[in-house]
C-alpha cells in the first residue's frame, strides 16, 4: 500500500515536471528565434552595409584610377591635338559613339570626352577668341549606367609652371592675317617708368612670343610689336579719352595664359595733292587726314587723325601704315572740293607709294552738289555717266562724270592684236595657250580631255593709248568679283611712253605681287605714262573648276578730271531738286536730292 502510494506520487510528480518543462521550452524557443532573427537581420544589414561600402570604395578607387590615367593622357598630348574625333576642336580623343572600353574585374567602363574652347575673362583679345581648351571626361559604368564626369583645362604645354603666376602669349600677323616671324616684341610692366620688367623678344617661326612666370596685374602690361621698315601695333591704356581700347594693356591672372594678336606690315608713302581745276598746285590748303583704324570704341578713337597744310600743292606723308585714309578740307577756307581721285578716300596697301588728288575750286557759291557715281557691285567709279539736275519738269543742268575708263568685256576675236582699237574691241595681244576665249564674253582655263588644265593660264591685252603722258591711273576692277574655291584670278599692269617696254607689276611696283581684289586703287606706280596693258593670271587646283573673267575696267585721269564725279555749283537757296543718273548697261536712277543748302555731296550706286 505504501509502495503503491509512493509510485503514484513519483509518477504524478514526473508528469507534472514533464508538462512544466515542455511548456517552457516552446516559449523559450519562440523568444530565442525572435532574438536570433533580430540579431541575424542586424548582422545581415551590417554585412550589406559593409559590402556596399566596400563596393563604393572600390568604385571610387576604380574611377579615381581611370580618371587619373585618362586625364594624364590628355595633359601629355600636344595642345593642337586636344580634341575629339567628331567634335570641334577636332582631335584624336574618343566621343561617346567611339568610347574606349576599360574592363575592370567583372565591370566594363566606357571612357569618352567632350572638348570646348574657352575665352578667359582676363584675355584682352576678341571675346570670341579661345584662350584655352576645357576637357570634360566622362566614365560610364555599363552595369548601372551611372556616369561620372571629370573636368580639366589644357593650355599650350609649359606655359603655366607656377599657379601663383601667369603667362603672356603674343601672336604677330601681317595685313593678310599671315603669321609674322622675326617681329620685335617688347613687354613693359608696369606701363610707366620705372619698369619692373622690360622684356624684348623676337617672334618665332609661328609668329609668337611667350613669357611665363609673370605677376598677376590688371591692365598693367604694355605690349609693342614692330620691325624695321614696318608699322607698329601696341596695347593702349584706359584713359578719359579712350574708355574702351581695342587692345587694352594686357591683364595677367594667376594660373592662366593671356593671349593677344597684333598686326604689322610694310610702311608706305602717301602724297596728298591739292590742285585747282586747271591742275595747278595750291599751297597753304589746310587738310585733315584721318585713317579708318580704331584704337578705341564707344566713342571711336582713331589711330591716325592729323591736320596738315599743303606746301607747293602737296602734303607728303612718309612711312604711314596700311589703312584707308580720308582727306577733308578744314573749315574756314576759300575752297570747296570739286572732286577727288580716287573718290573720297584712298586705300593704302603695304609697301606702296600712292597719291590722292583733291581738285579744289573757289568757294564763291553758297550751295553746291557734288555727285559721285559708282558701280553698285564693285564700288568702282563710273565714267561718262549722264547726270541731270532738275526742278519738276525743268532741267537745271546736265553734266558727265569726269575721268575716263577703258573697258574690255570680250576676247572672242582672238590674239595677235598689238594696238587696241574700238573697231576690234574683242581682240588681245597674246596668251600662253592655257586659256580659252572661244566663248564670247568670257575667259576661262582651257580644257583637255574634259578636264581643266592645272597649269597657270595667262592673257596679255593689246596696248591702250590714253592720248597723253600726263595720265594718272586710278582703279582696276573686274567681273565677277569672286571666284570658285580652289581657283585664282590675278592681275598685273604695265605702262610706258615708248609703247615698247612692258614691265608688268603688282601693288608694290614689282613683278612679285598681284592685284587680287577688284576695285582697288593702283597707286602712282604707272602715273605719267601714255600706253597701258594688263595681264591676267588664271589657275586652279581642281580640274573640275575654272576661274572666269567677264570684264576688265581701267579708270584713268588725263588732266584734272575727277573719276565718277561731277559738281553743280551756284545753286539758289532752299530749292528742291531731282537727280537723274543714266548710263548704257545700267538701270537709270531717279533720286530726290531734296533741299540743297551748303556744299553737299550725294553718292549714287548704279546696278545693271
Amino acid at each position: 500500500m505504501a509502495k503503491t502510494e509512493d509510485f503514484e506520487r513519483k509518477f504524478i510528480r514526473g508528469r507534472f515536471v514533464k508538462k512544466q518543462y515542455a511548456g517552457f521550452t516552446i516559449i523559450e524557443l519562440i523568444v530565442s528565434i525572435a532574438i536570433f532573427a533580430i540579431i541575424a537581420t542586424a548582422l545581415l544589414n551590417c554585412v550589406m552595409l559593409v559590402n556596399k561600402s566596400v563596393k563604393l570604395a572600390r568604385e571610387k578607387t576604380t574611377l579615381s584610377s581611370l580618371s587619373t590615367y585618362y586625364l594624364e593622357i590628355v595633359r601629355n598630348m600636344p595642345y593642337s591635338q586636344v580634341g575629339t574625333l567628331l567634335g570641334n576642336p577636332h582631335g584624336s580623343l574618343p566621343d561617346l559613339p567611339d568610347a574606349f572600353v576599360a574592363n575592370i574585374g567583372a565591370y566594363a567602363y566606357k571612357i569618352y570626352y567632350k572638348v570646348t574652347y574657352v575665352h578667359d575673362a582676363a584675355d584682352p583679345g576678341a571675346p570670341g577668341d579661345p584662350s584655352y581648351k576645357q576637357v570634360k571626361m566622362s566614365i560610364l559604368n555599363t552595369s548601372n549606367n551611372e556616369v561620372t564626369d571629370f573636368m580639366t583645362t589644357v593650355v599650350p604645354k609649359g606655359l603655366i609652371t607656377d599657379p601663383n603666376t601667369g603667362a603672356l602669349q603674343i601672336t604677330v600677323i601681317n595685313s593678310q592675317g599671315q603669321l609674322f616671324s622675326g617681329a620685335n616684341v617688347q613687354i613693359l610692366y608696369p606701363t610707366s617708368t620705372p619698369y619692373t620688367y622690360n622684356l624684348p623678344d623676337v617672334t618665332n617661326g609661328s609668329g609668337q612670343v611667350t613669357e611665363i612666370g609673370l605677376p598677376a596685374a590688371v591692365n598693367s602690361y604694355r605690349i609693342i610689336a614692330t620691325a624695321p621698315g614696318y608699322s607698329t601695333d601696341s596695347t593702349y591704356p584706359v584713359t578719359a579719352q579712350n574708355h574702351n581700347p581695342v587692345h587694352p594693356d594686357a591683364t595677367v591672372a594667376n594660373g592662366t595664359v593671356t593671349q593677344l594678336t597684333l598686326a604689322i606690315d610694310l610702311l608706305s608713302n602717301l602724297t596728298i595733292k591739292t590742285l585747282d581745276q586747271f591742275c595747278q598746285p595750291l599751297s597753304n590748303v589746310n587738310v585733315n587726314i584721318s585713317g579708318a583704324k580704331l584704337i578705341g570704341t564707344s566713342p571711336n578713337v582713331l589711330k591716325y587723325n592729323n591736320n596738315y597744310g599743303s606746301v607747293a600743292g602737296a602734303i607728303a606723308l612718309n612711312n604711314v601704315e596700311w589703312d584707308t585714309y580720308t582727306p577733308i578740307l578744314l573749315t574756314g577756307q576759300s575752297y570747296i572740293i570739286r572732286g577727288t581721285s580716287p573718290i573720297q578716300a584712298i586705300s593704302v596697301l603695304p609697301g606702296t607709294t600712292q597719291t590722292f588728288t583733291m581738285i579744289l575750286g573757289p568757294n564763291s557759291t553758297a550751295n553746291s552738289l557734288l555727285v559721285i557715281v559708282k558701280d553698285a557691285s564693285s564700288g568702282a567709279a563710273l565714267e561718262n555717266a549722264t547726270v541731270t539736275l532738275s526742278q519738276g519738269v525743268t532741267t537745271v543742268a546736265t553734266a558727265f562724270t569726269g575721268g575716263s575708263v577703258w573697258m574690255q568685256n570680250d576676247w572672242f576675236g582672238g590674239s595677235a592684236q598689238v594696238q587696241w582699237s574700238s573697231s576690234t574691241p574683242n581682240r588681245y595681244f597674246q596668251d600662253n595657250g592655257n586659256v580659252d576665249t572661244s566663248v564670247s564674253g568670257a575667259v576661262t582655263i582651257k580644257k583637255l580631255a574634259g578636264k581643266y588644265l592645272t597649269a597657270t593660264g595667262t592673257l596679255e591685252s593689246s596696248t591702250f593709248d590714253t592720248g597723253t603722258g600726263s595720265t594718272n591711273y586710278t582703279i582696276l576692277t573686274w567681273q565677277p568679283p569672286s571666284q570658285s574655291a580652289s581657283t585664282t584670278l590675278q592681275f598685273q599692269v604695265a605702262a610706258n611712253n615708248d609703247n615698247t617696254t612692258w614691265n608688268f607689276v603688282g601693288p608694290d611696283g614689282t613683278g612679285n605681287t598681284y592685284f587680287t581684289t577688284p576695285g582697288v586703287d593702283m597707286g602712282s606706280i604707272l602715273d605719267n605714262n601714255r600706253y597701258f596693258r594688263y595681264k591676267v593670271f588664271m589657275s586652279t587646283s581642281d580640274n573640275t573648276k575654272t576661274p572666269s573673267l567677264a570684264s576688265v575696267s581701267v579708270n584713268f585721269v588725263t588732266g584734272c578730271f575727277t573719276p565718277g564725279q561731277v559738281i553743280f555749283t551756284g545753286l539758289p537757296n532752299n530749292n528742291t531738286y531731282t537727280l537723274t543718273v543714266s548710263m548704257p548697261g545700267y538701270t537709270t536712277k531717279v533720286l530726290p536730292s531734296g533741299v540743297i543748302s551748303g556744299n553737299i555731296s550725294q553718292q549714287v550706286l548704279m546696278a545693271p
